[in-house]
């Protein structure tokens, strides 16, 4: 068999990808870029899959959350910390409902280019191509600003390793001590409307208290001062991937150094496409989207390609089909899965199915319609006796008006008020973090008819 390479997708039909017009130019970044370090190593690639496959087996709870897609314009440190901050909120009260470890994964420093629906858009008779993420090319409508550029691959992984250093000083520096999150999370527990979830953060205060009173302190527990965070992105740009690709020292694999996990869209995910092949030869855990089009008979070859030597943690199949969808696609597939005995962690993507036009022309996303496709989920997987190994969402730690409903109560008009998103519509702070009490109701149910059945 001959050894994968990874310049081996160049050979596959190529989707979602841009032409570039300058191949001198391309050729000259790519070479720029495979003489630059690796984003990530293949230690940290390596810890995330075994944590992948604790979250497989319930023994973990994966949290992968972050922007629809990075901008370069909005771009700063008060971001980066802004949404780090809500992750390690909502991964504490998912800490206490599954009763489990949470693992941290960002879509960030890296999630810069994002597929279209179409290949070009009109706005007042005008066409041009669509704007595919800044490492591609500008959203503003100029056929200068749509030509893609190799250049700003170097300005996307300058901002991913600026990005990622700040993560690793926040997630080892005292940021993310156990007791400073958990007083950010009573805060948004004090309105009214948030009266349902206190109870839950009372519960949690009481815990910390009982640690406190037992001597684990912060500053005799390195644990509740540090945490393990890691980095994800949809791997589009494959010239960008191959550039950052590196082989590993250790076991002589390949490792993207682009990103601890990489995960293929929707439209991307044809087997005998680029993306797969690509995929299929790194040694980091993989992300598969699945949605209402996704064949048994697909994802059999799929798990097969990307996960040959089905390794517990390697491969996430990531369901994404759309509130009031999930029972009619998802068992079919969880059968699929059964039937190959195949090793997978099922995550639920509830946001991009559910994505409407409201009546006000933007974008969003209703908050009830997010939370139905995470109820359905776990409902589906309780009732299949499969594991629901975590939650996919795009969100941020600003405050944006993006996404309908919630505690605060977005609304239809309230839209247009802080509409910041260049591509997709993401949950805010607060929205985040109310699902995150609402899934750690779910995982508390779960774990209590668990353990009603053991004990019967």
């Amino acid at each position: 068999m001959t050894e994968w390479q990874k310049s081996n997708w160049r050979n596959k039909p190529r989707i979602q990808m841009p032409e570039y017009t300058d191949t001198e130019a391309l050729h000259a970044v790519e070479a720029q870029l495979s003489q630059y370090p690796p984003l990530v190593f293949a230690g940290e690639a390596r810890r995330l899959k075994n944590a992948l496959g604790a979250a497989s087996r319930g023994e973990a709870f994966l949290l992968q959350g972050g922007d629809c897609a990075e901008s370069f314009e909005q771009f700063s440190a008060d971001a980066i910390r802004d949404t780090f901050k809500v992750m390690l909120q909502m991964a504490m009260v998912l800490t206490y409902g599954a009763k489990v470890p949470v693992v941290k994964v960002g879509r960030m420093a890296g999630q810069f280019a994002k597929p279209r629906s179409a290949g070009t858009e009109t706005i007042d008779g005008v066409e041009l191509p669509s704007y595919r993420g800044d490492i591609i090319n500008e959203l503003a409508f100029t056929p200068e600003s749509r030509i893609p550029d190799p250049k700003k691959m170097l300005q996307a992984y300058t901002q991913a390793a600026a990005t990622l250093n700040l993560l690793r000083a926040f997630s080892t520096g005292g940021y993310a001590d156990v007791h400073q999150v958990h007083a950010w999370t009573l805060g948004f527990t004090e309105g009214e409307k948030a009266a349902s979830y206190r109870e839950m953060a009372g519960r949690i205060s009481d815990t910390l208290d009982f640690m406190k009173a037992a001597g684990v302190t912060a500053d005799r527990a390195h644990t509740l001062q540090t945490v393990d965070f890691y980095t994800s992105h949809e791997s589009l740009l494959l010239e960008y991937e191959e550039a950052l690709t590196r082989r590993d020292s250790t076991s002589g694999k390949w490792l993207a150094g682009s990103g601890h996990m990489i995960w293929i869209g929707d439209r991307t995910r044809q087997p005998d496409g680029a993306h797969v092949e690509y995929a299929s030869g790194v040694l980091n855990p993989v992300g598969l989207k699945c949605g209402p089009t996704t064949t048994a008979e697909d994802l059999k070859i799929l798990m097969a390609k990307l996960n040959p030597e089905n390794e517990a943690g390697k491969l996430t199949l990531i369901a994404r089909f759309g509130a009031g969808n999930v029972g009619e696609h998802l068992p079919r597939l969880i059968k699929a899965v059964a039937e190959e005995g195949a090793n997978v962690t099922w995550v639920c993507d509830p946001m991009h199915g559910n994505t409407i036009k409201s009546a006000t022309g933007y974008k969003t996303r209703p908050f009830e319609s997010v939370l139905r496709e995470v109820q359905d989920f776990f409902g589906v997987h309780n009732a299949e006796g499969t594991v629901p190994g975590g939650v996919h969402f795009e969100m941020t730690g600003l405050d944006v008006t993006e996404c309908t409903g919630g505690v605060r109560a977005v609304t239809e008009e309230n839209l247009q008020d802080r509409y910041h998103t260049a591509c997709d519509p993401r949950l805010n702070a607060s929205q985040s973090l109310e699902l995150a009490f609402l899934v750690a109701e779910e995982l508390t149910k779960r774990r209590d008819t668990q353990m009603a059945a053991a004990s019967a």
